[in-house]
């Protein structure tokens, strides 16, 4: 085994790739062109969502959503802990609250009990979400049924931060048709499932959020004279209407998103292989990956393992004795409410039980597509070897 095994994921650029980029380089067009418009075509399609609109970030798409559906100064946003610390940021930047609805232990996604629990207590105190983030840990959708029953019950929207999940399925559905939410947004970080090198687009059905966001990833500005609100007739006259930003994608990670996007089914369908070798290879050992709910095709960004109870006490022993073997482990992740800023707005340790008790018996070992069984033989071999010593300790 000689295959450089020390980074939990990485990104696959081939020739296409290559190609498609060099041939943008020697375009007229290198940061806003027809690549763009096409990346955002081919989302669509791929998603079955009405609208697409790309950014330089999954963050930036956050930020925009958020904006998009008028969040202000004193709405309050919910959000799970077990996830990057953007998920929660979005709403900061809006001048927004922001709280936390704690995780199911098994899935590492929102718990529907603790949100009914949390909703029905917010209910009596006046201090309903104006917006709910479901975070699809993994790829893993969550059960966006349950919550877009509840979002109608209790009034708030949906914006599902799908950064893992391009390429996944919930029920019969896409993940980012966004069927049962108002936006979805995507990361093409070159981690996730295919990259722009950096990047994100926010996927949506509704044309009054679409036009909105295009407008905010861009100064707030249009050139489209239709959607003038001063008459002019000259060619080169543009309007800014609202307060935006430069957030635009350019032709460049388009050109290269367009072609990682031609072969997303079968990178997928390669992570869902590769993770079905690791489950078989657990089976026979104390470890286990995070579990899947049935009616899921998850997008498998991650293989997140659950460590058993009597080697918790040896997490970081485990976790810094695979490294350093150069197996790469990651954490997804430490619970967001106890970073150094969120301890300032007032959250402590306890908040959220599930998620602390998650962060401190999980965590990644390596998933992306050039691994082969060989590989996850070689590190589930050593997961167990180094446990078994911690064990005799």
């Amino acid at each position: 085994m000689n295959r450089d095994l020390s980074s939990y994921a990485k990104q696959n650029i081939n020739k296409e790739d290559i190609d498609e980029v060099i041939s943008v380089l020697k375009s007229d067009f290198i940061t806003q062109g027809p690549q763009v418009e096409l990346f955002e075509k081919e989302i669509c399609e791929s998603t079955s969502a009405n609208y697409a609109v790309t950014t330089n970030s999954a963050t930036s798409a956050l930020h925009i959503a958020c904006m998009a559906l008028d969040l202000k100064k004193g709405d309050f946003v919910w959000t799970s802990p077990i996830t990057f610390v953007a998920s929660a940021n979005c709403a900061i930047y809006c001048g927004a609250n922001i709280d936390f609805i704690d995780i199911d232990y098994k899935t590492g996604l929102i718990s529907l009990e603790a949100l009914k629990i949390k909703l029905e207590r917010a209910q009596k105190e006046n201090t309903l979400p104006k917006v709910i983030i479901p975070v699809h840990l993994g790829g893993v959708s969550c059960d966006m049924d349950s919550l877009f029953e509840l979002s109608k019950t209790y009034g708030f929207s949906l914006i599902e931060d799908a950064s893992h999940a391009l390429g996944g399925k919930y029920k019969s559905n896409l993940v980012g048709s966004c069927a049962r939410s108002s936006i979805t947004v995507f990361s093409f970080h070159p981690v996730k499932i295919i990259t722009t090198g950096e990047g994100g687009v926010a996927c949506t059905n509704d044309r009054e959020i679409a036009k909105k966001l295009y407008l905010l990833r861009s100064h707030g500005i249009t050139k489209d004279k239709k959607e003038f609100l001063l008459q002019s007739t000259e060619d080169w006259q543009y309007e800014q209407q609202l307060l935006g930003y430069n957030y635009r994608m350019n032709e460049i990670q388009s050109a290269l998103g367009r072609s990682q996007l031609k072969r997303l089914k079968s990178i997928v369908k390669k992570r869902n292989y590769l993770l079905k070798i690791y489950s078989e290879l657990l089976r026979d050992t104390p470890f286990s990956l995070i579990e899947q709910p049935r009616d899921v095709y998850s997008a498998v960004h991650l293989a997140i393992i659950r460590i058993p109870q009597n080697l918790i006490k040896h997490y970081s022993n485990l976790f810094n004795g695979l490294r350093s073997i150069g197996i790469g482990t990651q954490l997804h992740y430490s619970p967001v409410h106890l970073q150094p800023f969120y301890r300032n707005l007032g959250f402590t340790d306890g908040d959220f039980i599930q998620s602390e008790k998650f962060a401190k018996s999980h965590f990644s070992l390596p998933l992306y597509p050039e691994l082969e069984e060989s590989d996850i033989k070689y590190i589930v071999k050593n997961l167990q070897d180094i446990s078994s010593d911690l064990e005799n300790q």
